[in-house]
């Protein structure tokens, strides 16, 4: 069977890498950096977490790039929260706001509800015009689990839209089988996933120096600097700093130029997923 690069009109042996900004809308520190490198051409792609107060200012600055939807369930700061769209009552904690953690999701929400939040927050991007070109997860809520992976696949397939896939080890660590059900389902998704949240520095090069032939997603979670971000994110704002920095280093150019790798969004996944 032809692979996914071939399918898109490309030659096998082509790297073909879609570089991902998770949290856009999160925050006006996320949106302006985020902004910033998909308008120099450093990044693909966004995705956009509906339910935030800075969501909307975030499609805005984001357009020049494909935006797809973060699907949102999580709220992981002490101090500043937001609500699940629907209201419904099993997302929210006992202060009223989405829990801090997936494993507070996965106890308590009803599959119903978590169904309904995810429709609404697809059908609000959609509503603010955004031309969604695929789903992944915030956290990871909708990809770690199976009775939620099994729903990530059914939104992907009612709406047509690609997804962010595990990757064939996380899979295996956890036991899904998501990878092989996508693949049956006809739910395009690139055949590799880097995550480097949380790795040393240097590492980005490194991963770009292994690069493989095919399609693989890369993303980051850059913030601008600044009293915002260091005023709500207490535990994690260094690396999100550091992501931006290391986007706009010399570095960052030359290490996708030295893997060959050409830059792509998700958009043609879309589209070809769309055309099958």
């Amino acid at each position: 069977m032809a692979s996914l690069a071939e399918r898109l009109g490309c030659r096998p042996d082509e790297k073909l890498l879609i570089v991902n900004c998770d949290d856009l809308g999160s925050s006006a520190s996320a949106n302006r950096a985020i902004g910033d490198v998909v308008g120099r051409g450093l990044a693909t792609s966004a995705t956009l977490m509906v339910p935030c107060p800075w969501a909307l200012d975030g499609v805005a600055r984001a357009r020049d790039g494909g935006i797809g939807v973060h699907l949102t369930l999580t709220c992981e700061y002490p101090a500043y929260r937001w609500r699940a769209l629907t209201g419904a009552a099993s997302l929210h904690d006992s202060q009223g706001f989405l829990p801090a953690t997936i494993q507070e999701v996965w106890a308590n929400a009803r599959l119903d509800d978590v169904r309904a939040e995810c429709r609404a927050q697809i059908e609000q991007a959609l509503a603010w015009g955004v031309d969604v070109t695929h789903l992944d997860a915030h956290m990871g809520t909708m990809q770690l689990e199976p009775r939620y992976a099994a729903l990530y696949l059914e939104l992907a397939q009612a709406y047509r839209l690609p997804v962010r896939m595990i990757g064939a080890r996380g899979a295996a660590l956890y036991g899904l089988d998501t990878r092989d059900r996508a693949a049956e389902a006809g739910v395009v998704f690139p055949d590799s996933l880097v995550d480097l949240w949380g790795r040393e520095r240097g590492t980005f090069a490194q991963r770009m120096a292994a690069l493989r032939p095919g399609v693989t997603e890369l993303f980051f979670h850059p913030a601008e600097d600044g009293p915002e971000l260091r005023g709500y994110d207490l535990r994690e704002a260094d690396q999100r700093a550091g992501d931006y920095a290391e986007m706009l280093s010399s570095g960052y150019r030359d290490a996708i130029a030295q893997a060959g790798a050409r830059l792509i969004s998700f958009a043609p996944l879309r589209d070809l997923m769309r055309a099958a």
